[in-house]
């Protein structure tokens, strides 16, 4: 699933962490279409890798192309050029990526990748955009950009930009990853989708429980959902992670996670991880900064 290494003309290599939804409740539909959520972050040590060098005549050019995906519409050249142009900047980037992380799996994959431009190409272009600013230009990008801008594990409330950092434990995760691709809006729409449950506070979350209200229309749309949910719940308490299609269990070590893995099927791959509340992305960041 990996794509080659990324090319020695990359003057900044930075990490696009994968995020877990450790729960997911749909309180409401509002007015604009959108649902009022309540859902809990924590990234991963797993992740998708982005190089960038400077470029000086403006322009942004993702030399990795995506198949399904033209350039422009990118999530990475629409942060580049958003980041362009709240700056004001002249500079340009060429951008690589090694695409690790399965789109439409619900680990946030093209959120992460967007968070990444706009962190990177910051630190590249020495803007001095604050995090505040870069985690609103990402929300127009997607609900899920600003909690990787943030790089904290996070209780996320409104459509989800609303961000409250916690302190999680660290357990290590079996992902693994059906073969197909759902749809987030499909899902959302979806007249048999929970949109009434009553909303908790953080504390009494902490305290364990919580659910995913996706999951029951996802795994009833998608057999090979469900059938993934069945096989691993054979083994560890399973859960889809967003809209999926990516489900996981914890383990208290990286051993135990591997003895099941190793009893997966070829016909469903997984990986695993460990659990982060700060993201490797920002653990990264701070080295560079400190040099």
């Amino acid at each position: 699933m990996s794509a080659p290494a990324l090319p020695a003309a990359a003057e900044l290599i930075l990490p696009a962490p994968a995020k877990l939804n450790l729960m997911l409740h749909i309180l409401g539909r509002r007015a604009d279409g959108y649902h009022e959520l309540q859902t809990l972050f924590q990234f991963l040590d797993f992740g998708d890798e982005l190089g960038f060098a400077l470029r000086s005549d403006g322009e942004i050019h993702l030399h990795t192309p995506i198949d399904g995906v033209p350039h422009d519409s990118n999530l990475i050249v629409r942060a580049a050029r958003l980041l362009q142009q709240h700056a004001n900047c002249a500079q340009g980037a060429d951008i690589w990526l090694d695409k690790r992380l399965p789109m439409g799996g619900g680990i946030g994959g093209g959120s992460s990748d967007a968070a990444t431009t706009l962190l990177g190409l910051n630190h590249l272009w020495q803007l001095g955009c604050s995090e505040d600013q870069l985690a609103t230009l990402g929300l127009s990008l997607g609900a899920d950009v600003p909690v990787f801008v943030r790089g904290h594990a996070a209780f996320a409330e409104g459509v989800g930009e609303k961000l409250q950092p916690v302190t999680l434990s660290e357990p290590w995760f079996l992902v693994a990853i059906p073969q197909v691709l759902v749809s987030t809006a499909e899902i959302f729409s979806d007249p048999e989708l929970t949109r009434d449950t009553p909303p908790i506070k953080v504390r009494s979350l902490l305290e364990g429980g919580g659910r995913n209200d996706c999951q029951p229309v996802v795994q009833k749309r998608y057999p090979e959902v469900r059938n993934a949910l069945i096989l691993l719940n054979k083994f560890v308490p399973t859960r889809l992670t967003g809209t999926g299609a990516c489900v996981f269990g914890s383990f208290p070590n990286q051993d135990d996670a591997d003895k099941v893995a190793r009893q997966l099927p070829a016909t469903l791959p997984s990986f695993i991880a460990q659990g982060r509340n700060i993201s490797m992305l920002h653990r990264k960041l701070e080295t560079l900064v400190r040099k």
